[in-house]
């Protein structure tokens, strides 16, 4: 028997249903199903098979978690290590990954929604705008894990583009202070997403100035993107269906358009 492959699997932010098809797949095929209880909800692993060994990472070590995906694989097993949200983004794939490979066991990653856009799709909004903001920046406080002094919120503030601000919850009057010291004017639109895709999950719609009493009134401790949209209310409108726009699809009455 040869041996099986490693899935890392991004589980979305919480809904069941905002898994990719392959990822279901993945997990319905599975041997092992091993993922991060304490933010993967036991309904998305509702279609693994019930001789599957479905086991909660959250107590595990490293070394822990890789001893039973090392052992599945071996044995010819197919693995699906389930991660909240996107495997890339604050996940830690990477560390598995190496541990798996010193072994030659092979592995592969299916994405998955971040919360970024889940929050953004739950509250109607885009982070980019026609002749507005064209950048979105992801990032977070810094704290146990540490963030380059380049990164740090009040500089990345200073470009002006939207911001989704993660895993920083706990400090939201030091992210509301920061963002303002980099040059966000208090008046900008923010959008708050707490346990999005969670029973219970909602966004609310504040502004920077209010940033911290907002999110200290709604008890959002934990599972919470902050968003912060300068374009949001523009009026401005994407050139793709402008009748003068020229496209390969599309003769405009400005032959010169671009994108």
């Amino acid at each position: 028997m040869g041996v099986g492959t490693v899935w890392f699997i991004g589980a979305g932010p919480g809904d069941p249903e905002l898994i990719t098809v392959k990822g279901r797949r993945l997990i319905a095929a599975a041997d092992l199903v091993l993922y991060a209880g304490s933010l993967v909800p036991r309904e998305v692993l509702a279609c693994a098979r019930g001789e599957a060994r479905v086991v909660d990472s959250a107590p595990l070590s490293l070394a822990e978690t890789h001893a039973l995906l090392r052992d599945c694989a071996l044995a010819g097993g197919l693995c699906a290590r389930v991660h909240t949200g996107e495997p890339a983004l604050y996940g830690a794939v990477q560390e598995q990954a190496a541990l798996l490979d010193a072994e030659g066991i092979p592995w592969a990653v299916v994405p998955g929604v971040s919360s970024v856009f889940a929050t953004a799709a739950a509250a109607r909004v885009s982070c980019t705008v026609p002749g507005g903001t064209q950048s979105l920046v992801v990032t977070r406080l810094s704290g146990r894990t540490p963030v380059p002094e380049s990164e740090n919120l009040a500089a990345l503030a200073a470009h002006g583009a939207a911001l989704a601000v993660l895993l920083s919850a706990s400090e939201p009057e030091r992210v509301q202070a920061e963002l303002l010291a980099g040059g966000y004017p208090p008046e900008t639109p923010v959008v708050i997403g707490h346990r999005v895709g969670w029973p219970g999950g909602e966004t609310l719609r504040t502004v920077l100035g209010d940033l911290a009493a907002t999110a200290r009134a709604a008890g959002c401790t934990r599972q919470t993107v902050f968003l912060v949209l300068p374009g949001a209310g523009s009026s401005g409108r994407s050139k793709l269906y402008d009748p003068a726009f020229s496209h390969g699809w599309r003769a405009g009455s400005d032959p010169a358009g671009d994108a």
